[in-house]
């Protein structure tokens, strides 16, 4: 792909890009259990992958609105996952749905990512 760009700065950002990449991969291991891919059929792998690969481009978007709103000034890509991560949502088969807590920091990541927050 580099053999294409002639820019040397686009180069050394699409460079540092695979560190994004790797770390995407660790956090699907660790956050979306894809260390050990124990399906009973292909079609369960295939549907797993597919999963895998939607979390994927979620992490780029994410981090495409940290890189435009200037918060990796105050957070890692982690570390806003895991603030994010507490939100909590209960349901019982025939009732309403429960929505733990979200607080106004929570509120405003959601706002700066550009994604509603959940109600």
């Amino acid at each position: 792909m580099t053999n294409g760009i002639k820019d040397p700065v686009e180069a050394l950002r699409i460079y540092r890009l695979k560190d994004l990449i790797e770390k995407s991969f660790g956090n699907l291991k660790e956050r979306l259990s894809m260390r050990r891919m124990s399906v009973a059929s292909e079609e369960n792998f295939e549907g797993k992958l597919f999963v895998q690969f939607i979390a994927l481009q979620m992490v780029s978007y994410i981090k495409k609105q940290m890189d435009e709103n200037g918060l990796f000034s105050n957070y890692t890509i982690q570390s806003l996952l895991d603030e994010l991560d507490t939100i909590e949502y209960y349901q019982q088969p025939g009732k309403a749905h429960h929505l733990s807590e979200v607080t106004a920091k929570q509120r405003e990541l959601y706002k700066l990512i550009g994604v509603d927050a959940p109600t």
